[in-house]
């Protein structure tokens, strides 16, 4: 059943992200979640494939304040639940808020604006959580630069066990606009959980200046470095990626994300 919800008041009993959500085993363990702005072209491909696959039990779609047709887009889609932002409050918070509303026991991160995605890429990116060969997965998408590293620590498509994220979600919210990935490390760091990564040769993302413009995508390029590199500096990049391309991530010694007050906050 269709399922959309308007944002709460900043102030208002259900403003905050960070309540726990029961999880229960089920035939279809995943909770997808999907944020989106302005992807009104992209987002159904992305959809057509996640909305009926029989490893996902409930999809996810938070429209962080679009302009253009993406709720419309989810809409298209029954099952889809969507949650939609009164305005643009960046990915961090909108994946906060698409988490807090997952209720199965593990999650799947997906961008929005994927292409070449294919049901067989799901099964890959989910079989190695579900078999217990790994407790995270990480996509390796054919088009990332970071495929030279051997990790793509920034990637937007991951499997995680939903537990990793209780009391930790306003927190999350709190980062940078385009720190969530790197948030999500440390968590993975923390917890010393077993990665794999999985190779998605066919799957690639529109880059942002093919969505914008040259110039608007550069500089929102620009903005997410900046972000990045503000939050964990190049020695805690460094030790990122070296925790994660090393499948154990216990390998490095983790610290604590920074929200945007510099502190880390419970739910």
């Amino acid at each position: 059943m269709f399922v959309e919800h308007d944002p709460p008041q900043p102030g208002t009993k259900g403003g905050t992200l960070g309540q726990a959500v029961t999880t229960h085993a089920a035939p279809q363990p995943l909770s997808c979640v999907l944020c989106a702005y302005n992807e009104e072209g992209r987002i159904g491909e992305v959809l057509r494939v996640v909305a009926d696959h029989p490893l996902i039990g409930q999809v996810i779609v938070v429209d962080d304040g679009s302009q253009d047709g993406t709720a419309a887009q989810a809409r298209g889609f029954p099952t889809v639940e969507l949650l939609r932002n009164w305005q643009n409050r960046g990915k961090s918070w909108s994946l906060a808020r698409g988490i807090a509303a997952a209720r199965l026991t593990h999650v799947m991160l997906l961008d929005a604006d994927l292409a070449g995605l294919r049901a067989s890429d799901i099964d890959a990116l989910a079989r190695p959580v579900l078999s217990g060969a790994a407790d995270v997965t990480l996509s390796m998408r054919g088009d990332s630069f970071y495929r030279l590293l051997g990790v793509d620590f920034i990637s937007g498509e991951r499997v995680l066990p939903r537990a990793i994220f209780d009391n930790v979600l306003d927190a999350l919210a709190q980062t940078s606009r385009w720190s969530a990935e790197i948030f999500i490390n440390e968590l993975i760091i923390a917890h010393g959980l077993r990665v794999e990564i999985v190779d998605w040769k066919s799957v690639k993302h529109v880059p942002k200046p093919g969505k914008v413009g040259p110039l608007r995508g550069i500089l929102s390029d620009l903005g997410m470095t900046r972000d990045i590199v503000r939050e964990l500096g190049p020695r805690g990049l460094l030790r990122q990626n070296l925790a994660l391309r090393g499948g154990f991530a216990r390998s490095a010694p983790a610290r604590s994300p920074r929200s945007r007050s510099g502190e880390m906050r419970a739910g």
